[in-house]
């Protein structure tokens, strides 16, 4: 009889099977390919061992091996990491406001700098259960994290420049350190392989900066397209993208202090 329990927008079920002969045999997710849906399956051994595979509608199957290789976990782990980033809007909108608020490579080179040593250093220690935090809280303060932001961009706007606009890389690595313990939370739901965690915390924060660094690219080649084009918007639509940022940041504030107390 499977445990059945929802974390954040996931669904998980755990069994415990008297099983001999798992490796070697293959594992299919029926009815996967009619869906939209991927499925992280996790093999827990008596021995201590695990066996950790992504399963997609495209790929509803796959061979049990004999054993975990450290290929496979860096590479799945990699992965993991650069889709987190990817479609963790609320990470993107933050890195996004505060490329909105740096001016000069070098102040933006330093920015990025200190919000990858933030989460990095906080990911680690959370995940290596070194430090605890709850995360409900932490989302909130996260998603509060990106208001304080596009706040900071829009009195930059209005003239009055604050100490997120001169010292940007203060402001990325004190809010970088709450993202991280975002980013654990995560990484928690999915687990660490027995004998790689190492190497799957290493390969996990390693997607998770190339996925930053992937979308701060295309950000950047949007702005270079921009400015080609000979347009003068009026000053309100300027402060459109701010404004914006901050209401969603506000909303999702809200809702998850909301969804805090209820809780």
């Amino acid at each position: 009889m499977p445990i059945s329990r929802t974390v954040g927008g996931a669904a998980i079920e755990s069994w415990t099977l008297n099983a001999q002969g798992l490796r070697g045999q293959t594992l299919t997710i029926g009815g996967l390919e009619a869906t939209m849906t991927d499925v992280l399956a996790r093999i827990e051994y008596m021995d201590g061992t695990t066996w950790t595979r992504r399963f997609t509608p495209r790929d509803p199957a796959a061979v049990i091996p004999v054993g975990d290789t450290a290929t496979n976990v860096a590479g799945l782990y990699l992965k993991l990491g650069i889709e987190h980033i990817l479609f963790g809007i609320d990470h993107l909108l933050f890195v996004l406001a505060l490329l909105m608020l740096t001016r000069g490579r070098m102040l933006l080179v330093k920015t990025v700098t200190a919000f990858t040593v933030a989460h990095s250093l906080t990911l680690a220690l959370a995940t290596l259960g070194l430090f605890y935090v709850p995360q409900a809280p932490v989302e909130a303060v996260i998603a509060l994290s990106i208001v304080f932001v596009a706040v900071e961009i829009v009195r930059r706007q209005q003239g009055r420049e604050g100490v997120a606009a001169r010292a940007p890389w203060i402001v990325a690595f004190s809010f970088g350190l709450l993202h991280g313990f975002g980013f654990a939370g995560a990484l928690s739901e999915v687990g660490l392989p027995a004998g790689h965690i190492p190497l799957a915390l290493l390969f996990f924060n390693l997607g998770v900066e190339a996925g930053q660094l992937i979308f701060v690219a295309a950000v950047m080649a949007l702005l270079v397209a921009a400015r080609r084009v000979v347009l003068t918007p009026p000053v309100w639509a300027l402060r459109v993208p701010a404004y914006s940022i901050g209401t969603l940041a506000m909303f999702w504030t809200i809702q998850r202090i909301a969804m805090f107390s209820i809780s």
